[in-house]
């Protein structure tokens, strides 16, 4: 019963910011152009490596919270637009994680988790006085839904035996470099070839930092592993691999953006 309503809670806040990033759409086509990349050279490396497992769609979803709290492990140091692009890039990404659990595993959802995913989001996308709620839900989802959740289903589930498993690797694999990769040729492509600009004062070395903290995916993640898994070895193999995809690509972000401080 406490996970339903820590997923439901933590849609409705998805729902809340997915609603929110569509009122300045112009400002959010190069992140969600970026976003869709970082979610198809994931999936694509996921089915190099494992092509007979459905397990490729929880190499996509970037997690929002976790993401922007490493981020924040820089303070002032990072720029800003550094925050905003890879928050609007997160929302963008779970917005296609839902449409692709919609579209692809439809046949998977059952009524209690399409409620507490599908519906929630769409609570959420509906509600009003967005700015109030997602100010209220954030900081509660940030420091005390996911945190349970991601202790309650990963932490507490983990088998670090499984983590040479050919899916742990995948996953790895796929969210460590597809995500990186996928977003910054998306970047460097819209903004070479397209009329798309980066954000004033953001550059491309900076975007590279924020692909590798996209590499951070839990609790989408693991939403999507329980609806689309069934076997007890496939979603240890998940968990793990999602486990250690989240250090390597926390790390490396901040490392990497680390290099290149604000100087606003």
């Amino acid at each position: 019963m406490l996970t339903e309503v820590l997923t439901f809670a933590f849609f409705v806040l998805i729902g809340l910011e997915i609603r929110e990033g569509l009122k300045n759409p112009r400002q959010a086509v190069l992140p969600t152009l970026c976003a869709l990349g970082g979610m198809i050279f994931p999936a694509l490396i996921f089915r190099i490596v494992v092509s007979d497992s459905s397990a490729w769609a929880v190499a996509m979803p970037t997690d929002v919270a976790l993401a922007i709290g490493a981020l924040a492990l820089l303070g002032n140091r990072v720029n800003p637009q550094v925050r905003l692009f890879l928050l609007t890039l997160a929302v963008a990404d779970d917005f296609f994680s839902l449409v692709v659990i919609g579209i692809f595993f439809r046949e998977d959802l059952h009524l209690n988790s399409a409620i507490y995913t599908l519906g929630a989001a769409a609570i959420g996308f509906l509600l009003p006085a967005r700015k109030r709620l997602i100010t209220f839900l954030s900081p509660i989802a940030t420091f005390v839904i996911i945190p349970l959740y991601v202790t309650i289903n990963l932490l507490l589930k983990l088998d670090f035996s499984e983590a040479a498993g050919d899916i742990s690797v995948a996953v790895v694999l796929a969210r460590c470099i597809g995500k990186v990769l996928g977003i910054t040729l998306f970047a460097w492509a819209f903004t070479r070839f397209t009329k798309l600009k980066l954000p004033t004062n953001l550059n491309l070395q900076e975007v590279i930092g924020v692909g590798f903290l996209a590499g951070m995916g839990l609790t989408v993640s693991i939403v999507i592993a329980e609806i689309t898994l069934s076997t007890p070895s496939e979603l240890a193999q998940v968990r793990v691999g999602l486990f250690i995809a989240a250090i390597i690509s926390g790390l490396a972000g901040l490392l990497w953006l680390k290099r290149f401080p604000a100087s606003l």
